[in-house]
């Protein structure tokens, strides 16, 4: 059935192709979350057996909170294929050509792509910053306690700027007695050592409250140095046993606000291992502008009319999104590594895909 473009005008034009592409993108996102939740619970089945996960946990503790990580992450992937499955189908009937005769330009054309793109974007945003590290939360806590445990009760090596100029240092921290061993406290002026605490051990008391054992602090003056030794001493240092035990898996656990706190602080502390959170951190931005790239090269792909049709713009639809998620995971795992910064890593992607987009729409029948 053909549309008569002239006679329905152009804000019928844009609620048509918006309704036609929140459509396709809702129910393609729907129709392989399903799929996924079904593979994933085939795979994990006799996990849930063989440590007894109630019925209760695995439905709200596990999938409520595993669908939306899996929709913000395919959410990229089936804007691109919603945009070319129904365009391509209006550029076979002839409606693309019916909308460029009619007097609207192929730039007017991409509104209401971009303003689906809108809708899908800040949806992203929101449940990418705000939703899902909450949800994440709750299924790696689901995940440690009956599927794979990955939590563990010791840190080794603890190094990291307490303060400005206090560097602290413990060897081994065991979380099950609160206890460290090998402890050392520094304190700088400028790059001057003015102190340092050594202990045999350090206890955690509450809040900043410290406890060590077996001490030995040395101050400094010049050429001056004065000793004190002791066999227990209470003392405050501005850090608390959790920050000794945060992975990377955590970082997906942090909304917006608290990972940008985090990366304030570990940066101010001196951590150099927090590649992990940079990349989550410029993710949650980079992901729903991805809509819009997406958008781009979806509507400059496949208005045109060939021969092949739908079938022939979904295969190269589907051959550049398996590009773009590779090229994700690649430059993701070099950022990890250290290779290239978060930020490049992150962006990369994204500018790569953006240029693609714009050739694409230059050379697109207009």
């Amino acid at each position: 059935m053909k549309l008569n473009y002239r006679k329905f005008g152009l804000k019928r034009i844009d609620t048509y192709i918006m309704m036609k592409f929140l459509g396709t993108y809702f129910f393609s996102l729907a129709l392989i979350l399903s799929i996924a939740v079904v593979f994933d619970l085939t795979e994990k089945l006799d996990n849930f057996f063989e440590n007894k996960a109630p019925i209760k946990a695995i439905v709200f503790d596990y999938y409520v909170n595993f669908i939306p990580f899996y929709m913000n992450m395919f959410s990229p992937l089936f804007t691109f294929i919603s945009v070319i499955f129904f365009t391509s189908k209006m550029a076979t009937n002839t409606e693309i050509i019916a909308i460029l005769s009619s007097g609207v330009s192929f730039r007017r054309l991409m509104l209401p792509y971009f303003l689906s793109a809108s809708v899908i974007a800040i949806i992203s945003f929101g449940i990418g910053s705000f939703v899902i590290p909450p949800a994440n939360e709750k299924m790696l806590i689901f995940e440690d306690k009956y599927i794979r445990k990955f939590k563990t009760d010791n840190a080794r090596n603890v190094q990291m700027e307490v303060e400005k100029g206090v560097i602290m240092y413990i060897e081994r921290y065991e979380i099950t007695n609160n206890t460290g061993y090998r402890f050392s406290l520094e304190k700088f002026d400028g790059k001057k050592l003015v102190s340092r605490l050594t202990a045999e051990t350090i206890s955690w008391d509450s809040a900043y409250s410290w406890k060590i054992t077996d001490y030995l602090q040395r101050d400094f003056n010049g050429m001056q140095e004065s000793i004190t030794k002791g066999t227990s001493k209470d003392t405050t240092i501005m850090v608390q046993p959790e920050e000794f035990f945060i992975s990377s898996k955590e970082a997906g656990q942090m909304d917006l606000i608290q990972l940008r706190n985090y990366l304030i602080k570990q940066k101010n502390r001196g951590v150099g291992n927090i590649q992990a959170f940079e990349d989550e951190y410029y993710k949650r931005y980079s992901m729903p502008l991805a809509a819009f790239i997406m958008a781009l090269m979806g509507v400059s792909l496949s208005s045109r009319k060939v021969r092949g049709g739908i079938g022939l713009h979904l295969g190269v639809g589907l051959a550049l999104s398996s590009m773009y998620i590779l090229f994700i995971t690649m430059s993701t795992t070099l950022s990890v590594n250290g290779t290239m910064s978060a930020f490049a890593a992150v962006w990369l992607p994204n500018l790569v895909f953006l240029l693609i987009g714009m050739y694409l729409y230059k050379i697109a029948p207009k």
